[in-house]
């Protein structure tokens, strides 16, 4: 496998090797060993998976805070998405900046988000199935989010089709980040 940094210290994308013949191909997505020689040592203790039918569906940005904070390893098993982690560690000297990386079914790669960082993404084609592994358990009384559109992250998110993305209700009404009395 090959970690990959990113713009953020700790965010790391994750290339691993596919190995193919004529039946299709075989990768090693996640192996403990040398994930933590890759930087990545969570104990992940949860697995989702997410299914968006239309292009343009945005989820997040989302976290939650100690003791239920999140790291996270997310990877695409159909379609594309853009993918956005942004700090928002108080004391981080890249405090309210983010990155994005395409995560794509296709090349299999994927995104380490580490707590201390709120995370969203956005569908590039219709029937998008994401996974991810979490370090802690859902806790919905500790669940965050931050708008998605807010004018000092300043996130180039794309419009597939020129639409507006497809909100939740939550997401929509989520306050921007200055706005957040709970961070890290």
């Amino acid at each position: 496998m090959e970690f990959v940094p990113t713009g953020l210290e700790g965010v790391i994308e994750v290339r691993p090797r596919r190995f193919g013949d004529q039946r299709g191909w075989f990768s090693e997505v996640y192996k403990r060993d040398e994930f933590a020689d890759g930087g990545i040592a969570d104990d992940f203790v949860q697995d989702n998976e997410s299914f968006s039918a239309p292009a343009g569906t945005l989820r997040g940005l989302h976290y939650q805070l100690q003791p239920y904070a999140q790291a996270k390893l997310v990877r695409v098993l159909r379609g594309s998405v853009l993918d956005v982690a942004v700090d928002i560690r108080r004391s981080s000297p890249t405090f309210g900046r983010h990155v994005t990386v395409t995560l794509t079914a296709a090349d299999g790669n994927q995104l380490y988000v580490p707590t201390g960082f709120a995370h969203g993404f956005l569908t590039l084609e219709n029937d998008v199935h994401v996974a991810y592994k979490v370090s802690a358990r859902y806790a919905p009384e500790t669940e965050r989010a931050i708008r998605w559109d807010d004018p000092e992250l300043a996130i180039d998110w794309p419009r597939p089709g020129g639409a507006a993305p497809v909100l939740s209700d939550k997401d929509a009404a989520a306050p921007i980040l200055a706005e957040q009395p709970d961070l890290f």
